[in-house]
């Protein structure tokens, strides 16, 4: 049996522990070792803060990682990323990569898929690259625009103090609050009034139906009547009224002639005036009209 000295032993531990570090560092930066992965070279002008083990992500599924980074510093703008892609993943002709930063400062590249799904990229190829302005990005191209609106806010703000400011305004606040408590009076009241009204109705509906019972008997009993013999008595009331007018306003009869005549009316005027000097004499002189004698009439 051959004896392996400790000094050996010591070295064969340390190899394989630099070697479980090497691909521990490997898979803790996401890289996969003894990769079978598809690798695409990315052009671009400006990475941005991306780096090695940078994840790629395509429609929201992460399908790769970046591998390296190639700089030219001939040509400082030319930057190539290597990214290994998933092996099943098709890059179609016309795709392009952005560099996406999220609001925690977290860098990762987006595939942006060409539209012919079968015109393919071979690996190896090169894609053009760029920069995604996404939130970041907007909220930048906001600052100018806002810095343009400063001034105006400032005037915006001055003007407020001065309304602020102003005893009118406190005194319309007062008003308003006179008028929000004036509402809530009334408010109140129309409640009660409601609950008093609501107290009544099944009275006031009952009295409606009674109503409405009445005029339905009204209305019965104007159907029972025989309106043809009623409107035929009016018209004989009325035509005997017609002819009683007609007698009056002639000459026939006692009431026409003295309605029309008149003489009768100054011999009936006459007459009573002589019955009435009539009554007066015999009032003043009664012995000359009666005359009484317990022995009997003497002659004169």
């Amino acid at each position: 049996m051959i004896k392996i000295s400790k000094e050996i032993q010591i070295g064969l531990v340390a190899v394989v522990g630099v070697v479980v570090l090497y691909f521990g560092l490997q898979f803790l930066k996401g890289l996969t070792v003894f990769s079978s992965d598809s690798k695409y070279f990315v052009k671009f002008d400006n990475i941005t803060g991306l780096s090695a083990s940078s994840p790629v992500y395509a429609n929201g599924f992460r399908v790769g990682v970046v591998e390296d980074i190639i700089y030219d510093y001939e040509h400082q703008d030319h930057i190539v990323a290597v990214v290994g892609l998933n092996k099943e993943m098709r890059l179609p002709k016309g795709s392009t990569a952005e560099i996406v930063s999220d609001l925690l400062g977290n860098i990762k590249m987006e595939l942006v898929l060409g539209p012919n799904a079968y015109d393919l990229v071979e690996p190896g190829d090169t894609i053009t690259g760029g920069l995604q302005s996404g939130v970041m990005g907007m909220a930048a191209s906001m600052v100018p625009q806002i810095q343009k609106m400063l001034p105006k806010l400032d005037s915006i703000l001055a003007n407020v103090n001065i309304l602020l400011s102003d005893p009118a305004l406190r005194n319309s606040l007062h008003h308003v609050d006179e008028i929000t408590g004036n509402l809530v009076k009334t408010s109140n009241e129309l409640n009660a009034l409601t609950a008093s009204i609501n107290n009544q109705m099944p009275s006031m509906l009952k009295n409606a139906d009674g109503m409405l019972a009445n005029a339905n008997d009204l209305t019965r009993n104007l159907n029972e009547l025989d309106l043809a013999v009623t409107m035929a008595k009016v018209n004989n009331t009325l035509q005997n009224v017609e002819e009683m007018t007609a007698k009056l306003n002639s000459n026939e009869g006692t009431l026409g002639l003295l309605m029309r005549d008149p003489q009768l009316y100054n011999n009936l005027n006459s007459t009573m005036m002589h019955a009435d000097s009539l009554v007066i004499d015999l009032k003043q002189h009664p012995k000359r009209y009666v005359h009484f004698s317990i022995f009997g009439k003497k002659d004169k």
